[in-house]
C-alpha cells in the first residue's frame, strides 16, 4: 500500500531556506513497515500505562515530551532515512500520543466519544493544511523541511486520535481490549482491499490504514497487560512493554541491514 505521489514535485522551484531539498526522510511501505509500526503503537501504549502509574502523572508526561522533542530534534538533524533514527522518532510519538489523548480524559475527565471527535477534527484540519500548502499528502514527497515538519504533524495526531478511538471501543462501548483489537484487525484490511479491488487511491488508502494501525496494537498490547478482571492476560505494562521494544529493535535491524544492501546499488 504505497502511497503514490499525484503532483509533480516542486521543491526544486521554491524559495531558498523554505524549500531545501533533503534525502528520503521516510522508509519505504513495505510489509516489515506495517509490522513495525503496530508494534510502535503497542509498545507506546503499555509503556505510557506503565510511567503514569510508576511516576507521577506530570513527571511521566515531562518525561515523554522531553523523550518526543530530542527524538524528533535527532530525526529533522539527519540528512536521510536511518532506520534506527526513524523509528526511534515513531515510537516516542507514540509514547507522547498516548499520553496527550489520556490527559483529556484522564486529567480532564472529557468522554472518549468527545476525544476522538476532538482528534479526529484536528487531524483532517492537518490534513486540509497540508494539502493546501504542499499540493500533496505522499509520504513520497518528504523531501522538504516543511513537509516533513507536516509529516511528523499529522503522525502525532494519528496517534492521538487512535488512542483515544481504541479506548472507545474497548471502554465505552464495553468491546474489551480483545474484542477492540479483532475489531480493528478487521477494520484495517478495508482501505487494503479498496485499494487493490476498488481503485481507492493509494494516498488515502495509506493514511486511512495509518491511522488504524495505532487502536490496532495499542489494543492487543493492552489485552496483554491488563488484569484478568478487566479481560486481559495480566502480563503487566513493564514486561509487555519491554518484550514489545525488543521485537521493534529485531525488525529496526532488519531494516538496517536491508538498507546497507541497498544503498551502494542505489549510489
Amino acid at each position: 500500500m504505497a502511497p503514490d505521489s499525484p503532483h509533480p514535485d516542486t521543491t526544486t522551484a521554491a524559495a531558498p531556506g523554505t524549500a531545501r531539498l533533503l534525502a528520503s526522510k521516510v522508509p519505504e511501505v513495505t510489509a516489515i513497515f506495517w509490522i513495525t509500526k503496530v508494534l510502535t503503537t503497542g509498545m507506546g501504549e503499555t509503556t505510557s500505562d506503565y510511567l503514569a502509574h510508576t511516576l507521577d502523572p506530570a513527571v511521566a508526561v515531562g518525561l515523554g515530551g522531553l523523550g518526543f522533542a530530542a527524538a524528533l530534534a535527532l530525526q529533522f538533524a539527519v540528512k536521510r532515512y536511518i532506520p534506527w533514527v526513524y523509528w526511534l522518532a515513531v515510537a516516542m510519538v507514540s509514547v507522547f500520543g498516548t499520553m496527550a489523548a489520556d490527559v483529556l480524559h484522564v486529567g480532564l475527565g472529557i468522554p472518549y466519544l468527545v476525544s476522538t471527535i476532538f482528534y479526529a477534527v484536528v487531524l483532517a484540519a492537518v490534513f486540509i493544511v497540508w494539502r493546501r500548502v504542499e499540493g500533496t499528502l505522499s509520504i513520497h514527497s518528504i523531501n522538504t523541511r516543511r513537509r516533513e515538519a507536516f509529516y511528523w504533524l499529522t503522525v502525532l495526531a494519528t496517534f492521538a486520535l487512535g488512542t483515544a478511538a481504541g479506548d472507545l471501543t474497548a471502554v465505552t462501548f464495553n468491546l474489551g481490549y480483545l474484542g477492540s483489537g479483532v475489531l480493528f484487525a478487521v477494520a484495517i484490511a478495508v482501505p487494503a482491499l479498496a485499494y487493490w479491488k476498488l481503485g481507492l487511491r493509494a494516498i488515502p488508502a495509506f493514511w486511512a490504514a495509518y491511522i488504524i494501525t495505532r487502536p490496532l496494537g495499542a489494543s492487543f498490547a493492552d489485552w496483554m497487560a491488563v488484569s484478568h478482571a478487566r479481560g486481559g492476560l495480566d502480563w503487566g505494562t513493564g514486561p509487555v512493554s519491554i518484550g514489545w521494544a525488543l521485537a521493534i529493535a529485531a525488525f529496526v535491524a532488519v531494516l538496517a541491514v536491508r538498507q546497507r544492501r541497498t544503498t551502494p546499488a542505489a549510489a
